[in-house]
């Protein structure tokens, strides 16, 4: 896989050849004043293309996962580290919602206007209906940066996990709720007894630590 060894400031000298999905991207951050780093390559559908992108980067890559409840309802995008896993049971039990599974490709490319291997917190630009819900393991929110792909995994960028939050949450109606920061006990005891979710709210959820499975989800029996 080839890899542009060079770590740029900001969007390309040149869009033209760019997805307009991406050109998108670096349009709304350079209006919203949010700087980042950028690293060019070959399609990144692997863990060893992602960690091979990281050393260029000098950022770990956030792992994203498109979710939906059982009825197909209810969606949700899961930012995490990328070595950890977790149970569904949990995070359906937290979220107080039916088993969740993998969304369906059509819906991921019908909300975030994303094909797999490029899901990315920076596709909620393209969800103006809020349909899907934002949940932030919290080591993700509590990080300096957070490495995320502009819609497409053939460049990876590097953003202040600060600017995400304050500026393009808000900027794409998918604002923070202020009551997130809370311990894993507490957090999960407030969900059990939240009333449904609202469209536009976030939580932050804390997940199970687990051995590396890029892209998977670990099932509880």
């Amino acid at each position: 896989m080839y890899i542009d060894p060079t770590r740029y400031s900001g969007r390309p000298a040149d869009c033209a050849s760019r997805l307009p999905k991406e050109q998108r991207c670096y349009d709304l951050l350079d209006r919203l004043g949010i700087a980042y780093f950028r690293v060019d390559h070959d399609h990144a559908d692997t863990i060893e293309a992602c960690e091979a992108v990281e050393q260029v980067l000098g950022e770990k890559i956030c792992k994203n996962l498109f979710l939906c409840n059982r009825q197909k309802t209810q969606f949700y995008l899961l930012m995490l580290e990328g070595e950890k896993v977790f149970k569904t049971r949990d995070l359906s039990k937290q979220l107080g919602v039916a088993r969740l599974s993998f969304a369906d490709p059509a819906d991921m490319e019908k909300y975030l206007d994303i094909t797999p291997g490029s899901v990315s917190v920076l596709g909620l630009m393209n969800d103006p209906d809020n349909a899907v819900q934002l949940v932030i393991d919290r080591p993700i929110a509590e990080s300096a940066s957070i490495g995320c792909h502009p819609c497409i995994n053939s460049s990876t960028l590097a953003i202040a996990t600060a600017d995400i939050l304050e500026k393009f949450l808000p900027a794409v109606h998918h604002p923070p709720s202020s009551s997130t920061f809370r311990t894993r006990s507490n957090l999960s005891a407030s969900l059990r007894s939240a009333p449904p979710l609202h469209k536009g709210r976030l939580f932050y959820a804390r997940t199970q630590g687990g051995s590396p499975c890029q892209g998977e989800l670990a099932r509880s029996a």
